[in-house]
């Protein structure tokens, strides 16, 4: 249940078109449904805008099944994060309308529209391919939070000539999220170069030293860069849900 089909609700009730039993039938898993095993929040909506989101990880394939059927018949679309492919096959099979990214590793359904979040937009911006992972996590949750975003792939320290040339791009957007790995540098370039908010995301990427992603970690939490937020280790889902707060809030003023 989300502010818009409450108000919708209320509204029926108010002019007669819906009578209080009905409405109480459909609220009557507010604020949650025990399934044994989860308690799924249908509140979440109401609260933060954005209905519960599933970790894949730990989960079986059973629980993450009940899990989305019972947020999908609240009319909700549903997100599932960190669902690695052999885990996906076997939850389209009890969910054929799930929509699977490898990349991402998320899996989705839409129900209803996905209205876009504010006029703002998000660049999405990696170090290295080898960061991509994370970052279409990151895109993968922004798409369902309605997010417009602008990826800026492979402009990392290494060729710093790559990232001038996309820099008209990112100093436009609303946010800038950055995903490096290896040292975790270009969150710091770019905080130096655009005033808008920026969340950085170290990524496990790199060789032995890199500790994954802990160095990128330590580093851009010292980062000379005033200003920066910083996310977990791969936590691409995270940051975008860091970005939908900022322009959640940016309209509001």
């Amino acid at each position: 249940m989300d502010l818009p089909r409450l108000r919708e609700l209320l509204a029926a009730v108010a002019s007669g078109t819906s009578d209080v039993e009905s409405a109480v039938a459909q609220l009557r898993d507010l604020p949650f449904a025990d399934l044994g095993f989860a308690m799924v929040d249908h509140h979440r909506a109401l609260r933060q805008g954005v209905p519960e989101v599933i970790f894949g990880q730990g989960k079986t394939a059973e629980q993450i099944i009940a899990i989305a059927r019972e947020l999908a018949r609240g009319g909700q679309n549903v997100l599932v994060t960190r669902l690695d492919a052999a885990k996906a096959e076997v939850v389209a099979r009890g969910l054929p309308e799930l929509r699977y990214v490898p990349l991402a590793q998320t899996g989705t359904l839409e129900q209803a529209a996905i209205p876009p979040l504010g006029n703002g937009n998000v660049a999405l911006v990696s170090a290295g391919t080898g960061d991509m992972p994370v970052a279409e996590e990151c895109a993968e949750t922004m798409r369902m939070l309605g997010i417009r975003t602008e990826r800026v792939y492979d402009v990392g320290v290494s060729g710093i000539h790559r990232l001038f040339a996309k820099r008209e791009l990112f100093e436009e957007a609303s946010v800038v999220i950055v995903c490096a790995g290896m040292e975790g540098a270009l969150p710091s370039v770019i905080g130096g170069l655009v005033s808008a908010p920026l969340i950085a995301v170290p990524t496990s990427c790199g060789y032995g030293a890199a500790l994954n992603g802990f160095t990128a970690l330590a580093s851009m939490l010292t980062s000379c860069a005033s200003g920066l937020t910083v996310v977990n280790v791969d936590n691409g889902f995270g940051a975008a849900f860091a970005a939908a707060r900022i322009l959640r809030t940016r309209d509001r003023y």
